[in-house]
């Protein structure tokens, strides 16, 4: 996968598909088993130069014990060169935060807000979010979504962004990282990515059948009498050409949404639970 500059990469997968795990070699912390983590061509592992320019924000959060909003700023103050006390006293206002209180104080989602301005406060080139707007709600979701195109308008950063709210990311993120068992299975532009999939609604003359879409790469086929909906797993035009020999009455095309997109990707099924609790 390659994060482009200037961009915001989404990275989906189920739980314990490795994105975490993923985040964390990017940073550095962990090693790769094969392979190399380049940040302006230069190895991240064991580089602690390029980490300067690096932040993560993990899923699980960590704060010094006792530790107060401006502790933690001194603490990260002495890792980053480029560190702005304005954005951190300017986020601590916005986001509304007790300056003095102890963070491991804080409710969860107040924990996430801090260590996202702390983030911020060090402008880093390459900004790494796990579970970004976990915890969030939506005034501040939407507040921390302006932040994210704003670092990237004034410093060209990076980042990357882990989360289960793909609806977050669909209007957030220029590209998308699919990764299943450990593997990235798909790594484009979320455009190119609709471009290869689009949910169909088709009307027959007749009584439709499974056969007559055959020629078509499809998922999630229902047919109910003359009307058949798919999703097409491959161009527009071609699906246009393999429909015309059925003299459709009606064609009706739509966009997928990510989520849609990504549990086809995925190739999810769905479970029967019918009668599951009945006696």
């Amino acid at each position: 996968m390659k994060a482009e500059d200037s961009s915001i990469y989404g990275l989906v997968g189920y739980n314990g598909a490795g994105k975490t795990t993923l985040l964390k070699t990017m940073m550095g912390i962990y090693a790769p088993d094969e392979g190399k983590v380049l940040v302006n061509g230069e190895n991240v592992y064991d580089n602690a130069e390029i980490r300067k320019t690096m932040f993560l924000v993990p899923d699980e959060l960590y704060f010094l014990p006792q530790a107060t909003i401006a502790d933690m700023a001194a603490f990260y103050r002495g890792f980053y060169p480029r560190w702005s006390d304005t954005v951190r006293k300017r986020l601590t206002d916005a986001f509304n935060l007790p300056a003095r209180e102890r963070v491991l104080r804080f409710s969860k989602g107040m924990q996430r807000q801090t260590a996202i301005l702390l983030a911020l406060s060090a402008r880093p080139s390459c900004l790494i979010l796990d579970e970004l707007f976990d915890g969030l709600d939506p005034v501040m979701r939407k507040t921390v979504r302006r932040l994210m195109l704003e670092i990237i308008a004034e410093t060209e950063a990076t980042i990357v962004i882990s989360s289960h709210n793909l609806r977050e990311l669909e209007d957030l993120c220029d590209h998308i990282g699919v990764i299943n068992r450990r593997h990235i299975v798909y790594d484009s532009s979320i455009e190119a990515l609709r471009e290869r999939k689009i949910r169909c609604r088709v009307v027959l003359p007749r009584a439709a059948e499974a056969e007559d879409f055959a020629a078509i790469r499809h998922s999630e086929l229902v047919c109910d009498g003359p009307v058949a909906t798919f999703i097409a797993r491959e161009p527009e035009s071609a699906v246009d050409e393999k429909l015309a020999p059925l003299s459709p009455v009606l064609v009706e095309k739509f966009t997928l949404t990510l989520e849609e997109l990504f549990l086809d990707e995925m190739e999810v099924k769905n479970d029967d639970f019918r009668d599951l609790f009945g006696e």
